[in-house]
């Protein structure tokens, strides 16, 4: 027991009596790895919109009157429409929140 106390005492001495001298955080590298994934997701996510937009206009376009194929297509545009509105918000939300993190970490 007066081992323990001991030890701790002296490690509470040592925490105490250290200078502290941190280094600064290097987050470029976290900061172009998460721009680089978030990229890449939505140019994956754009294309999969246009190939839904493409395919919900052609749906559009033959449905010939079919409610039941022209309610699917206009679903089929609105959804991939607001996907895409969602893809291009996270973009430009993790460039502010870049942006934001890079000056208060200079």
């Amino acid at each position: 027991m007066q081992r323990l106390r001991s030890l701790w005492l002296s490690a509470l001495i040592v925490l105490l009596s250290a200078s502290t001298a941190f280094a600064a955080p290097d987050l470029s590298k976290v900061q172009n790895f998460a721009t680089n994934v978030i990229q890449v997701l939505v140019t994956i996510a754009g294309l999969l919109a246009a190939g839904f937009f493409v395919m919900g206009g052609i749906g559009y376009i033959t449905s010939s009157g079919n409610p039941e194929n022209l309610d699917r297509s206009k679903k089929i545009l609105i959804y991939s429409s607001i996907g895409l509105a969602v893809c291009i918000g996270a973009l430009v939300l993790s460039g502010i929140v870049s942006d934001l993190a890079s000056q208060s970490f200079k």
